[in-house]
């Protein structure tokens, strides 16, 4: 009896250390891909776990949306423009066991992807397009990409182009065609007031000519505002005066 306790102490204290040492917690947010001597089983999460030790390997993954930066990438557009692009990835893990059976980084593997498709869909537009339509290329970049990335259970939200790096020259001949366009819509304006202007003085001239005395009053009002603007005396003349000095016909 003595002689077994001795023994017994050791071995309680150490299958102590395995259990707590199989115990595992996990988030609300994580997965946890067990391979059991090799073999892949069923994914268990989120709480508490219990993994044996050397027979089981436990890896964990996240199931929140992640971030990713797309770093700057040279781009010749449709048009023969070389511009930059960066842009920003919005993902997440919906099958935690193709994201670590299918792939040997899904990490590394969807920023890859990620930078070839961001290539080849802006080098397929024009640099109109590019900027005139962003929404529709940020919606063609998610398409490409969350079709490449299921097969690794990775689901993408959304893509957004953050920053267009142009040339100096395009940027100049840019900002000297809006320039030009502006002086376009201005003088389009301008002529288009003049024929408004045109417009009413010709109907105010028709009324004048059915109504004669409406000369005579819009004469002595113009009077008036002279006299009140200027210290000088105004010293109004008869229209019918004027008119008899004028040639007849």
């Amino acid at each position: 009896m003595f002689e077994i306790a001795p023994i017994l102490a050791p071995v309680a204290a150490l299958a102590v250390l395995v259990l707590v040492a199989s115990l595992k917690v996990l988030n609300e947010y994580e997965r946890a891909v067990l391979f059991r001597l090799g073999r892949l089983i069923q994914p268990k999460g989120p709480g508490l776990i219990i993994v044996i030790p050397v027979i089981d390997r436990m890896v964990r993954v996240g199931m929140r949306v992640l971030t990713m930066d797309v770093p700057n990438q040279d781009v010749i557009t449709r048009d023969n423009v070389s511009i930059q692009v960066n842009a920003v990835v919005y993902f997440r893990v919906v099958d935690p066991v193709k994201a670590i059976n299918e792939v040997e980084d899904y990490l590394y593997a969807t920023s890859q992807l990620a930078q070839t498709t961001l290539r080849s869909v802006c080098g397929g537009v024009e640099l109109d397009d590019l900027l005139a339509h962003r929404d529709k290329v940020n919606q063609d970049i998610k398409a490409l990409l969350d079709t490449q990335t299921e097969e690794w259970g990775i689901a993408v939200q959304s893509v957004e182009l953050k920053h267009i790096d142009l040339p100096q020259e395009m940027q100049r001949a840019m900002a000297k065609q809006a320039e030009a366009e502006r002086e376009r819509r201005a003088k389009v304006i301008s002529a288009e007031g003049e024929f408004q202007a045109a417009d009413k003085l010709a109907q105010a001239a028709s009324i004048i000519a059915s109504h004669p005395e409406a000369l005579q009053l819009r004469y002595l009002q113009t009077i008036r505002e002279m006299a009140s603007e200027s210290k000088s005396t105004v010293l109004p003349i008869p229209l019918d005066l004027l008119r008899g000095l004028l040639p007849k016909g």
